[in-house]
């Protein structure tokens, strides 16, 4: 009776295993950014430093001597532009994400 018992619930088990749909298996210990990741995020803090150092300068050394260079079009134009760039990879570094190829 219990080897009967036993062979009705072999084929039972198998029908439940087949019914399952596949289980996607995540690696845990990935890493939150891949390498293109790292690679936007460091193009974008070189953007970021270069329009710093685009900003810097314009000033005078006596303080009652005015100095034009301060409204050159590097310092308020290009400089921003440069920046904002740098500041929008950043952004899209963060969410960058590969699309992974779904197999069938």
């Amino acid at each position: 009776m219990k080897q009967q018992q036993a062979q009705n619930k072999a084929p039972q088990k198998q029908q439940q295993v087949q019914n399952k749909a596949p289980q996607k298996i995540v690696d845990k210990s990935a890493f939150l950014f891949t390498k293109e990741n790292y690679y936007i995020m460091i193009t974008g803090l070189v953007l970021i430093l270069i329009g710093f150092i685009l900003m810097i300068g314009g000033g005078s050394d006596d303080p009652k001597v005015f100095n034009e260079a301060i409204f050159n079009t590097q310092r308020l134009t290009v400089s921003p532009l440069i920046l904002l760039i740098g500041y929008a990879l950043q952004i899209v570094a963060i969410f960058y994400r590969k699309k992974e190829k779904v197999q069938e």
